[in-house]
């Protein structure tokens, strides 16, 4: 099982950092994919990453779940990324799992029809830009293989949903009460 968190510079920091977190507390192999050709990438708040690997040489072949952090310019970057979109059309298509937070539901998910008729949610003052999406203002929400969430303060619950979307209740249920989370 293998995810990938996409970079670009000015992403949210708390709300990419958080998903790598949890999810390899649980045990699931996720790699930071930057989109900017290099790997270091700078979030919005001047925190610099280095990415595990470039886009050019991601295997989506065997990735189980696309995730997408807000932030901006970060998720302007993402939605303009060619290869990305690109990805994310064909993992809709095949009903892989994708998840966002923050703006990228509307900036990056949004124009591109995938959450079209689902329920969604993302960051307040951005439903404009929701396209067709049921509009849920959840803090996280998950329509088939799509999961999204608000912003920066749902990034803990965001995390715990795509570790119980991958790894099961029970595990959500047991890295929760390690984090104190519940």
């Amino acid at each position: 099982m293998a995810v990938y968190v996409h970079l670009a510079d000015g992403f949210e920091e708390i709300e990419a950092l958080t998903q790598v977190d949890l999810l390899r507390r649980a045990g699931v192999n996720v790699e930071t994919v930057s989109i900017m050709g290099r790997l270091s990438v700078t979030g919005v708040h001047g925190i610099e990453v280095i990415a595990d690997i470039v886009f050019a040489d991601a295997d989506y072949g065997s990735c189980d779940m696309i995730v997408l952090p807000g932030g901006q310019p970060g998720a302007e970057r993402l939605a303009e990324h060619e290869g990305l979109k690109q990805k994310l059309l064909s993992f809709a298509n095949e009903e892989r799992r994708i998840a966002a937070i923050c703006a990228s539901p509307n900036l990056v998910l949004a124009p591109l029809g995938i959450i079209d008729g689902r329920k969604a949610t993302g960051y307040p003052g951005f439903d404009d830009n929701m396209g067709k999406a049921v509009i849920t203002g959840g803090d996280v929400v998950k329509d088939g293989h799509i999961i999204t969430s608000r912003g920066p303060a749902t990034a803990t619950a965001f995390g715990l949903a795509l570790v119980e979307e991958l790894c099961g209740g029970s595990k959500r249920d047991e890295l929760a009460k390690d984090l104190l989370y519940e």
